[in-house]
Protein backbone atom coordinates (compact mmCIF):
# COMPACT_ATOMS: atom_id res chain seq x y z
CA UNK A 1 0.00 0.00 0.00
CA UNK A 2 1.22 3.37 -0.69
CA UNK A 3 1.74 6.34 1.28
CA UNK A 4 -1.80 7.41 3.42
CA UNK A 5 -2.77 10.17 5.94
CA UNK A 6 -5.31 8.63 8.72
CA UNK A 7 -7.62 11.30 10.99
CA UNK A 8 -8.56 9.76 13.68
CA UNK A 9 -12.30 10.53 15.39
CA UNK A 10 -11.32 11.89 18.54
CA UNK A 11 -13.71 14.78 19.23
CA UNK A 12 -12.22 18.14 19.49
CA UNK A 13 -8.54 16.93 19.15
CA UNK A 14 -6.32 15.87 17.05
CA UNK A 15 -4.55 12.17 16.55
CA UNK A 16 -3.12 12.05 12.72
CA UNK A 17 -0.87 9.40 11.08
CA UNK A 18 1.12 9.69 8.33
CA UNK A 19 2.20 5.96 6.67
CA UNK A 20 4.79 6.50 4.15
CA UNK A 21 4.94 3.64 1.50
CA UNK A 22 8.44 2.34 1.99
CA UNK A 23 9.62 -0.96 2.35
CA UNK A 24 10.07 -0.01 6.17
CA UNK A 25 5.83 0.94 6.16
CA UNK A 26 7.66 4.77 8.06
CA UNK A 27 4.73 6.04 10.61
CA UNK A 28 4.40 9.80 11.75
CA UNK A 29 2.11 10.10 14.68
CA UNK A 30 0.83 14.16 15.08
CA UNK A 31 -0.51 14.54 18.52
CA UNK A 32 -2.62 12.05 19.96
CA UNK A 33 -6.24 12.16 22.03
CA UNK A 34 -6.62 8.67 23.44
CA UNK A 35 -9.98 9.22 25.77
CA UNK A 36 -10.46 6.55 28.30
CA UNK A 37 -14.11 6.44 28.19
CA UNK A 38 -13.50 4.33 24.82
CA UNK A 39 -12.60 1.40 27.43
CA UNK A 40 -16.23 1.69 29.05
CA UNK A 41 -18.33 -1.02 26.73
CA UNK A 42 -21.54 0.91 27.53
CA UNK A 43 -19.91 4.04 26.25
CA UNK A 44 -20.08 4.62 22.72
CA UNK A 45 -16.67 6.61 22.28
CA UNK A 46 -14.53 5.02 19.45
CA UNK A 47 -11.42 3.18 20.62
CA UNK A 48 -8.87 5.16 18.66
CA UNK A 49 -5.72 3.17 20.62
CA UNK A 50 -7.30 0.13 18.91
CA UNK A 51 -7.39 2.10 15.56
CA UNK A 52 -4.06 2.77 15.99
CA UNK A 53 -2.68 -0.04 16.85
CA UNK A 54 -3.82 -1.75 14.39
CA UNK A 55 -2.05 0.63 11.77
CA UNK A 56 1.57 -0.23 13.54
CA UNK A 57 4.39 -2.37 13.32
CA UNK A 58 6.23 -4.36 15.95
CA UNK A 59 9.92 -4.30 16.22
CA UNK A 60 12.07 -7.45 16.71
CA UNK A 61 10.80 -7.61 20.29
CA UNK A 62 7.50 -7.31 19.85
CA UNK A 63 6.83 -4.06 20.59
CA UNK A 64 4.71 -2.07 18.48
CA UNK A 65 6.13 1.63 17.64
CA UNK A 66 5.58 4.69 15.43
CA UNK A 67 8.99 6.00 13.72
CA UNK A 68 8.20 9.52 15.07
CA UNK A 69 5.46 11.22 17.83
CA UNK A 70 5.31 15.18 16.57
CA UNK A 71 3.82 17.52 19.41
CA UNK A 72 1.73 20.13 18.06
CA UNK A 73 1.48 21.72 21.29
CA UNK A 74 1.05 20.65 24.69
CA UNK A 75 -2.73 21.26 25.12
CA UNK A 76 -4.41 17.93 26.75
CA UNK A 77 -7.12 17.64 23.74
CA UNK A 78 -3.64 16.88 21.85
CA UNK A 79 -1.86 14.54 23.71
CA UNK A 80 -4.52 12.97 26.07
CA UNK A 81 -3.16 9.19 26.73
CA UNK A 82 0.27 9.22 26.02
CA UNK A 83 1.15 7.91 29.14
CA UNK A 84 -0.67 5.10 28.89
CA UNK A 85 -0.70 4.26 25.89
CA UNK A 86 3.14 4.87 24.93
CA UNK A 87 6.22 4.08 26.13
CA UNK A 88 7.78 6.83 27.70
CA UNK A 89 11.98 6.50 28.98
CA UNK A 90 15.07 4.32 28.07
CA UNK A 91 13.84 1.53 26.37
CA UNK A 92 15.87 -0.57 28.43
CA UNK A 93 13.12 0.33 31.22
CA UNK A 94 10.33 -1.15 29.09
CA UNK A 95 8.04 -3.11 31.05
CA UNK A 96 5.82 -4.56 28.66
CA UNK A 97 7.17 -7.65 26.77
CA UNK A 98 5.07 -10.22 28.62
CA UNK A 99 1.87 -8.76 27.68
CA UNK A 100 0.03 -9.51 24.73
CA UNK A 101 0.99 -7.16 21.82
CA UNK A 102 -2.00 -5.44 21.76
CA UNK A 103 -1.48 -4.37 25.80
CA UNK A 104 1.77 -3.51 24.78
CA UNK A 105 2.92 0.43 25.19
CA UNK A 106 3.73 1.83 21.84
CA UNK A 107 8.13 2.66 21.82
CA UNK A 108 8.39 5.99 20.31
CA UNK A 109 11.55 5.99 18.08
CA UNK A 110 11.77 9.75 17.71
CA UNK A 111 10.25 12.45 19.21
CA UNK A 112 9.57 16.08 17.40
CA UNK A 113 8.82 19.06 19.30
CA UNK A 114 9.34 22.43 20.01
CA UNK A 115 10.44 24.07 23.27
CA UNK A 116 9.39 27.42 22.22
CA UNK A 117 5.93 26.04 22.19
CA UNK A 118 5.98 24.55 25.50
CA UNK A 119 7.24 27.42 27.10
CA UNK A 120 4.87 29.89 25.76
CA UNK A 121 1.84 27.78 26.19
CA UNK A 122 2.84 27.35 30.14
CA UNK A 123 2.87 31.04 30.04
CA UNK A 124 -0.89 30.90 30.15
CA UNK A 125 -2.31 27.47 31.70
CA UNK A 126 -0.74 24.77 33.68
CA UNK A 127 0.34 22.11 31.82
CA UNK A 128 -2.05 18.51 32.18
CA UNK A 129 0.52 15.30 33.39
CA UNK A 130 0.43 13.70 29.86
CA UNK A 131 1.93 17.22 28.45
CA UNK A 132 4.64 17.02 31.53
CA UNK A 133 5.43 13.54 30.50
CA UNK A 134 6.39 14.07 27.08
CA UNK A 135 7.94 17.40 27.91
CA UNK A 136 10.08 15.50 30.27
CA UNK A 137 10.56 12.38 27.40
CA UNK A 138 11.91 14.93 24.75
CA UNK A 139 14.51 17.03 27.68
CA UNK A 140 15.75 13.52 28.25
CA UNK A 141 16.06 12.91 24.40
CA UNK A 142 17.61 16.13 24.15
CA UNK A 143 20.28 15.39 27.03
CA UNK A 144 21.23 11.93 25.60
CA UNK A 145 22.16 14.00 22.42
CA UNK A 146 24.56 16.13 23.79
CA UNK A 147 25.94 13.41 26.13
CA UNK A 148 26.59 11.42 23.04
CA UNK A 149 27.69 14.37 21.31
CA UNK A 150 24.97 13.93 18.75
CA UNK A 151 26.58 10.63 16.82
CA UNK A 152 24.91 7.08 16.95
CA UNK A 153 21.81 7.95 19.02
CA UNK A 154 19.71 4.74 18.96
CA UNK A 155 16.08 4.09 18.90
CA UNK A 156 14.18 5.28 21.39
CA UNK A 157 16.52 7.98 22.17
CA UNK A 158 16.38 10.19 19.52
CA UNK A 159 14.56 13.50 19.21
CA UNK A 160 14.35 16.57 16.63
CA UNK A 161 13.47 19.95 18.27
CA UNK A 162 11.42 22.42 16.08
CA UNK A 163 12.49 25.84 16.04
CA UNK A 164 15.15 27.83 18.71
CA UNK A 165 14.42 28.27 21.70
CA UNK A 166 15.08 31.72 23.70
CA UNK A 167 18.30 33.20 25.36
CA UNK A 168 20.48 30.97 22.98
CA UNK A 169 19.49 27.60 24.88
CA UNK A 170 19.00 25.31 21.32
CA UNK A 171 22.21 27.11 19.90
CA UNK A 172 24.26 24.05 20.50
CA UNK A 173 21.88 21.29 18.83
CA UNK A 174 23.02 21.93 15.21
CA UNK A 175 22.50 18.25 13.99
CA UNK A 176 19.18 18.07 16.02
CA UNK A 177 18.01 20.99 15.56
CA UNK A 178 15.24 22.18 12.47
CA UNK A 179 15.00 26.09 12.19
CA UNK A 180 11.88 27.79 10.87
CA UNK A 181 11.63 27.72 6.90
CA UNK A 182 13.99 24.92 7.10
CA UNK A 183 13.53 21.89 4.59
CA UNK A 184 14.31 18.10 6.23
CA UNK A 185 14.18 15.00 5.09
CA UNK A 186 15.03 12.34 7.88
CA UNK A 187 12.74 10.64 9.85
CA UNK A 188 14.12 9.01 12.80
CA UNK A 189 17.47 9.48 11.56
CA UNK A 190 17.14 8.73 8.31
CA UNK A 191 16.71 10.13 4.90
CA UNK A 192 13.76 9.16 2.89
CA UNK A 193 12.81 9.65 -0.47
CA UNK A 194 9.17 9.73 0.10
CA UNK A 195 9.70 12.63 2.29
CA UNK A 196 10.23 16.19 2.99
CA UNK A 197 9.12 18.62 5.10
CA UNK A 198 9.44 22.39 5.29
CA UNK A 199 9.16 24.03 9.44
CA UNK A 200 7.18 26.81 9.48
CA UNK A 201 6.06 27.50 12.70
CA UNK A 202 6.28 28.05 15.74
CA UNK A 203 7.12 31.79 14.74
CA UNK A 204 10.36 32.92 16.37
CA UNK A 205 10.61 35.03 19.69
CA UNK A 206 10.04 38.26 19.34
CA UNK A 207 12.25 41.23 21.04
CA UNK A 208 8.52 43.46 21.20
CA UNK A 209 6.50 42.35 24.09
CA UNK A 210 3.52 42.71 22.66
CA UNK A 211 3.77 40.37 19.55
CA UNK A 212 5.35 37.63 21.65
CA UNK A 213 1.85 37.93 23.86
CA UNK A 214 -0.17 37.56 20.81
CA UNK A 215 1.74 34.30 19.60
CA UNK A 216 0.96 32.58 22.63
CA UNK A 217 -2.01 34.08 23.25
CA UNK A 218 -2.81 32.83 19.24
CA UNK A 219 -1.85 28.96 20.53
CA UNK A 220 1.29 29.01 19.09
CA UNK A 221 2.08 25.61 17.33
CA UNK A 222 4.43 23.40 15.10
CA UNK A 223 3.02 23.93 11.68
CA UNK A 224 4.87 22.14 9.10
CA UNK A 225 3.83 21.60 5.24
CA UNK A 226 4.87 17.89 4.16
CA UNK A 227 5.60 17.01 1.17
CA UNK A 228 4.59 13.30 0.77
CA UNK A 229 5.14 10.75 -2.08
CA UNK A 230 3.42 7.34 -2.95
CA UNK A 231 6.68 5.70 -3.27
CA UNK A 232 9.99 5.55 -4.30
CA UNK A 233 8.89 6.35 -7.58
CA UNK A 234 7.61 9.61 -6.43
CA UNK A 235 4.98 9.19 -9.16
CA UNK A 236 2.52 11.31 -6.82
CA UNK A 237 3.99 13.63 -4.94
CA UNK A 238 1.44 16.04 -2.37
CA UNK A 239 1.41 18.50 0.13
CA UNK A 240 -0.19 18.17 3.69
CA UNK A 241 -0.21 21.37 5.68
CA UNK A 242 -0.62 20.94 9.13
CA UNK A 243 -0.69 23.65 12.20
CA UNK A 244 -2.23 22.36 15.55
CA UNK A 245 -4.22 24.90 16.92
CA UNK A 246 -2.56 28.15 15.73
CA UNK A 247 -5.02 30.78 15.13
CA UNK A 248 -5.71 34.47 13.34
CA UNK A 249 -2.72 36.16 13.83
CA UNK A 250 -0.28 33.56 13.40
CA UNK A 251 -1.46 32.72 9.61
CA UNK A 252 -1.78 36.23 9.00
CA UNK A 253 1.75 36.73 9.56
CA UNK A 254 2.48 33.52 7.67
CA UNK A 255 0.71 35.16 4.85
CA UNK A 256 2.60 38.42 4.62
CA UNK A 257 5.94 36.62 5.64
CA UNK A 258 5.05 34.07 2.47
CA UNK A 259 2.71 36.02 -0.12
CA UNK A 260 5.45 36.36 -2.65
CA UNK A 261 6.03 32.52 -2.42
CA UNK A 262 2.96 31.41 -1.72
CA UNK A 263 3.54 27.97 -3.08
CA UNK A 264 5.45 27.67 0.57
CA UNK A 265 2.03 27.39 1.82
CA UNK A 266 0.13 25.08 -0.81
CA UNK A 267 -1.26 21.91 0.00
CA UNK A 268 -2.93 19.02 -1.05
CA UNK A 269 -4.37 18.31 2.36
CA UNK A 270 -4.90 20.36 4.91
CA UNK A 271 -5.80 19.79 8.78
CA UNK A 272 -8.00 22.89 9.53
CA UNK A 273 -6.36 24.47 12.74
CA UNK A 274 -7.80 24.20 16.05
CA UNK A 275 -10.52 22.32 15.08
CA UNK A 276 -12.47 24.42 12.69
CA UNK A 277 -12.26 27.47 15.10
CA UNK A 278 -13.70 30.42 13.57
CA UNK A 279 -10.81 32.62 15.82
CA UNK A 280 -8.18 30.67 13.00
CA UNK A 281 -9.84 33.44 10.59
CA UNK A 282 -10.78 36.49 12.22
CA UNK A 283 -10.33 38.64 15.65
CA UNK A 284 -13.65 39.51 15.72
CA UNK A 285 -16.24 37.72 17.75
CA UNK A 286 -19.20 36.55 16.71
CA UNK A 287 -21.01 36.43 20.05
CA UNK A 288 -20.63 39.86 19.85
CA UNK A 289 -20.49 40.95 16.71
CA UNK A 290 -22.73 37.91 14.74
CA UNK A 291 -22.84 37.78 11.02
CA UNK A 292 -20.93 40.93 10.83
CA UNK A 293 -17.81 39.45 12.69
CA UNK A 294 -15.33 39.81 9.48
CA UNK A 295 -12.77 37.60 8.32
CA UNK A 296 -9.07 38.89 8.29
CA UNK A 297 -8.40 38.79 4.85
CA UNK A 298 -4.61 37.77 5.23
CA UNK A 299 -5.33 34.67 7.62
CA UNK A 300 -7.64 33.52 4.94
CA UNK A 301 -5.28 33.70 2.20
CA UNK A 302 -2.44 31.88 4.08
CA UNK A 303 -5.17 29.06 4.03
CA UNK A 304 -6.63 29.57 1.25
CA UNK A 305 -3.48 28.26 -0.84
CA UNK A 306 -4.88 24.80 -2.25
CA UNK A 307 -3.96 22.71 -5.07
CA UNK A 308 -6.34 21.31 -7.57
CA UNK A 309 -9.05 18.77 -5.83
CA UNK A 310 -7.65 19.73 -2.65
CA UNK A 311 -9.13 18.73 0.93
CA UNK A 312 -9.43 20.34 4.40
CA UNK A 313 -10.43 18.17 7.06
CA UNK A 314 -11.38 19.01 10.47
CA UNK A 315 -10.44 17.10 13.48
CA UNK A 316 -13.40 18.15 16.09
CA UNK A 317 -16.57 17.17 16.63
CA UNK A 318 -19.72 17.15 14.08
CA UNK A 319 -20.45 20.86 12.83
CA UNK A 320 -23.38 21.85 13.51
CA UNK A 321 -25.67 25.35 12.71
CA UNK A 322 -25.31 26.73 16.77
CA UNK A 323 -22.85 29.13 18.76
CA UNK A 324 -20.19 26.43 19.58
CA UNK A 325 -16.45 27.33 19.03
CA UNK A 326 -14.93 25.17 18.32
CA UNK A 327 -15.97 23.57 15.64
CA UNK A 328 -17.64 26.50 14.29
CA UNK A 329 -19.94 26.33 11.70
CA UNK A 330 -19.14 30.26 10.03
CA UNK A 331 -15.78 28.74 10.02
CA UNK A 332 -16.81 26.02 7.99
CA UNK A 333 -18.66 27.61 5.55
CA UNK A 334 -15.06 29.50 4.98
CA UNK A 335 -13.11 26.48 4.17
CA UNK A 336 -16.12 25.34 2.06
CA UNK A 337 -15.81 28.74 -0.12
CA UNK A 338 -12.11 27.65 -0.46
CA UNK A 339 -12.20 24.32 -1.87
CA UNK A 340 -15.26 25.22 -3.85
CA UNK A 341 -12.91 27.08 -6.16
CA UNK A 342 -10.71 23.89 -7.04
CA UNK A 343 -13.50 21.29 -7.00
CA UNK A 344 -12.22 19.48 -3.35
CA UNK A 345 -14.05 18.84 -0.13
CA UNK A 346 -14.20 20.19 2.79
CA UNK A 347 -14.69 16.91 5.41
CA UNK A 348 -15.22 16.61 9.18
CA UNK A 349 -13.46 13.38 10.83
CA UNK A 350 -16.51 13.01 13.50
CA UNK A 351 -19.62 12.73 10.72
CA UNK A 352 -17.71 9.95 8.36
CA UNK A 353 -19.53 7.70 7.70
CA UNK A 354 -21.99 8.51 10.61
CA UNK A 355 -22.27 11.03 13.24
CA UNK A 356 -22.94 8.55 15.71
CA UNK A 357 -20.45 5.92 14.48
CA UNK A 358 -17.13 7.95 12.93
CA UNK A 359 -14.49 5.96 11.82
CA UNK A 360 -10.80 6.56 11.06
CA UNK A 361 -10.52 8.72 8.05
CA UNK A 362 -8.36 7.50 5.27
CA UNK A 363 -6.63 9.17 2.47
CA UNK A 364 -3.90 7.65 0.30
CA UNK A 365 -1.44 8.69 -2.99
CA UNK A 366 -1.71 6.93 -5.90
CA UNK A 367 -2.22 7.89 -9.60
CA UNK A 368 -1.74 11.27 -9.21
CA UNK A 369 -4.37 12.05 -6.64
CA UNK A 370 -4.66 12.33 -3.10
CA UNK A 371 -8.06 9.68 -2.83
CA UNK A 372 -10.32 9.24 0.39
CA UNK A 373 -11.12 5.83 1.77
CA UNK A 374 -12.85 4.77 5.34
CA UNK A 375 -11.34 1.62 6.57
CA UNK A 376 -13.43 -0.36 9.11
CA UNK A 377 -11.98 -1.67 12.00
CA UNK A 378 -12.07 -5.20 12.59
CA UNK A 379 -13.67 -5.33 16.12
CA UNK A 380 -16.16 -2.67 17.96
CA UNK A 381 -15.16 -0.22 19.95
CA UNK A 382 -15.44 -0.63 23.54
CA UNK A 383 -13.08 -4.28 23.59
CA UNK A 384 -11.36 -5.19 25.77
CA UNK A 385 -8.07 -5.14 23.70
CA UNK A 386 -6.60 -2.03 25.73
CA UNK A 387 -7.64 -2.78 29.28
CA UNK A 388 -4.79 -4.43 30.54
CA UNK A 389 -2.95 -0.52 30.33
CA UNK A 390 -5.45 1.55 31.46
CA UNK A 391 -7.85 -0.76 33.08
CA UNK A 392 -7.30 0.33 36.65
CA UNK A 393 -8.87 4.11 35.45
CA UNK A 394 -12.40 2.24 35.69
CA UNK A 395 -15.11 3.29 33.69
CA UNK A 396 -16.21 5.98 36.45
CA UNK A 397 -12.98 7.57 35.72
CA UNK A 398 -13.70 7.45 32.27
CA UNK A 399 -17.04 8.97 32.39
CA UNK A 400 -15.80 11.79 34.58
CA UNK A 401 -13.09 12.68 32.47
CA UNK A 402 -12.62 16.28 32.12
CA UNK A 403 -13.86 17.49 28.45
CA UNK A 404 -14.42 13.26 27.93
CA UNK A 405 -16.25 14.28 24.39
CA UNK A 406 -15.47 18.02 23.37
CA UNK A 407 -11.98 18.69 23.95
CA UNK A 408 -11.71 22.54 24.50
CA UNK A 409 -15.24 23.95 23.88
CA UNK A 410 -15.65 27.65 24.26
CA UNK A 411 -17.95 30.16 22.83
CA UNK A 412 -16.78 32.56 19.61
Amino acid sequence: MGTSVTFFPVGNGNMTLISLGDSAGTTILIDCNIRAAADDANDDTRDVAKDLRDRLKTDKNGRPFVDVFLSSHPDQDHCRGIQNHFHLGPLADYADDKKPTNEKRIVIGETWSSPIVFRRATKDHKLCDDAKAFQKEAKRRVKVAREKKFSGIEFGDRALVLGEDEDGKTDDLTSILVKVDEVFDKVNGKSNALFKARLLGPLPISAEEEEEQQLGKNHSSVIINFELADDVKRGTVKAFLTGGDAEVYIWEKLWGKHKKKSEVLSYDLLLAPHHCSWHTLSYDSRSEKGDKAEVCKDAKSALSQINAEGKIVSSSNPIEDNECDPPCHAAKKEYESIVKGQKGEFLCTDELPTKDKPEPLEFVLSDGKVSRSVRKAALPSGSLLTAGIIGALGAAAARTEAVQKGGNNRYA
